[in-house]
């Protein structure tokens, strides 16, 4: 049973949510009175580590062979590989508003990025940190939020989370050598010296240090206080959201002609620095290996504390790789076989690696083609707490693969996105079948089978008449108009 005090809160609970746009996830009663299904009653901790425009293909597991990703393969080796994972949408703030609300872009309260005065979650919202803490858990968010800044509602420890430290601004995220960083809701003042960028945007003015004036890397400090939280963390269960901000690339370094966006320590690059790559490539490189390493730290946290068994550990990215701060997806291959990267919704803007992890409790080396995405996680951290999902959202627990139950998935009847820039994109995936729609609400339906096709090449419209109108309205069914959000032809902060 809940115990939300604000009493906001009650209301939307006992509203049950808006239940416009909700047909994308399936039947609701069997979906949302979701318990716990594991063996026994016992609360697993949860650590959920995000990292931040990584493609499907920039894990050796997932195909990548230029990069070296060994802490992470060995994570999937030890545990499940999802091949069939989706994120909210394909930029951040609105894939975070779904993975944290457990509502689909459809109706999810950030559906883009923007400024401050939108860009936020409500008193109302209810996330996955306020259930898992109403629960009885301990809740940490260390690295990038961008669901809530200085001065409005959505600020982390209102949504949540007991403890923070981190950037609240999505382009304040952007430089990896920061001047400062928020520890709850004071700032903590670092030793980078940062040049500013000649305009700001979305409220924030961004800036670049020079590499004599990178004192401090914030990923650093953010795997630091990870592991430093798991040592800390008692006998109390634990969420622990690990967001990082690699390997995004720092936008503003297109405006410098002395830098690149791939920022990583020097030391970091060691194999890749005699490559015979240009300079952002190896940067991007190293930023991946960097991700892999601390990954690694946390992993073997757990196993020297002996919480390994009992901690649920997931490792994904926010969408699909990036072509900023001079970085060429393509030579990497970052998206595999899917078509497109970051702000598109064919397969190479939203599926993303996930590989979760617990040895003793998660089946080492499985591959799992569950459907999945982001707006389950909200189910899932209920059924691994121990108690009800709350009603009306587009959330199924993946625990029975979790738990090497598989005959017992619910599967969605089909998942939902959308997105607000490039002009407006609408897409669905319902089994075999992949739908995009551009422009939002107006365009032509294009109809793929995923399984089959892979890049999203060969469009079966026109085969498929009945299924297209079918999947036209389900796209008109799942979206709840909102003044916030219009399409718009541009991106944002880089029109």
């Amino acid at each position: 049973m809940f115990k939300f005090t604000n009493p906001i809160r009650k209301l939307a609970i006992a509203m049950a949510l808006p239940t416009i746009g909700l047909i994308g996830c399936g039947d609701q009663n069997d979906q949302t009175a979701s318990v716990n299904k594991t063996e026994s009653n016992k609360q697993y901790n949860l650590i959920f580590i995000m990292a931040d425009d990584m493609g499907y293909a920039d894990l050796g597991s997932y195909g990548q062979e230029k990069i070296k990703t060994p802490n992470l393969d060995q994570m999937a080796a030890e545990g499940i590989r999802f091949t069939d994972f989706y994120a909210g949408t394909t930029v951040c703030a609105p894939s975070r508003s779904v993975l944290m609300t457990g509502l689909h872009m459809g109706h999810t309260p950030v559906r883009g990025n923007a400024g401050v005065k939108t860009q936020t979650l409500a008193p109302e919202d209810i996330t996955v940190a306020e259930v898992l803490k109403d629960a009885g858990y301990k809740t940490a968010l260390v690295g990038k939020w961008g669901l809530g800044d200085d001065g409005n509602t959505g600020l982390p420890n209102d949504q949540g989370f007991d403890y923070f430290f981190g950037y609240l601004n999505q382009v304040h995220a952007h430089n990896h050598y920061p001047e400062w960083l928020w520890r709850n809701k004071e700032k903590v003042m670092l030793d980078n010296i940062v040049e500013l960028g000649p305009i700001a945007y979305m409220d924030f003015h961004g800036g670049v240090a020079k590499p004599e004036n990178r004192k401090t890397y914030s990923s650093q400090l953010f795997f630091d206080e990870a592991v430093e939280y798991i040592d800390n963390a008692g006998k109390d269960p634990f969420f622990l959201f690990v967001s990082l901000t690699s390997p995004h690339a720092n936008n503003e370094a297109e405006k410098f002609d002395w830098a690149h966006g791939m920022e990583v320590p020097e030391s970091s690059y060691q194999e890749y620095a005699d490559k015979d790559w240009k300079e952002p490539a190896k940067g991007y490189a190293a930023m991946v290996d960097f991700i892999d390493k601390g990954v690694g730290r946390i992993l073997n946290k757990l196993k020297e504390k002996g919480l390994e068994d009992d901690t649920i550990v997931m490792f994904t990215s926010d969408n699909g790789p990036h072509e900023e701060g001079d970085n060429d997806p393509y030579f990497f291959d970052s998206n595999g076989p899917f078509q497109g990267t970051k702000r598109v919704l064919y397969d190479g803007g939203i599926r993303v690696p996930m590989i979760a992890w617990a040895p003793g409790t998660v089946p080492a080396g499985k591959t799992s083609n569950h459907v999945g995405y982001f707006g389950d996680l909200m189910a899932t951290a209920a059924d691994l707490a121990g108690v009800k999902t709350p009603e009306k959202l587009d959330s199924v627990s993946i625990s029975p693969v979790l738990f090497g139950k598989d005959s017992e998935q619910q599967q969605h009847d089909f998942v939902y996105w959308e997105f607000y820039e490039m002009g407006g994109i609408q897409a669905l995936r319902q089994g075999k079948w992949k739908a995009v729609r551009t422009p939002m609400f107006t365009g032509p339906v294009q109809i793929y089978d995923i399984t089959k096709d892979l890049g999203e090449k060969n469009d079966l419209a026109d085969q498929y008449p009945e299924l297209a109108a079918k999947f036209d309205r389900l796209m008109n069914s799942s979206h709840t108009p909102d003044p916030r959000w219009v399409a718009t032809t541009g991106a944002a902060g880089r029109h």
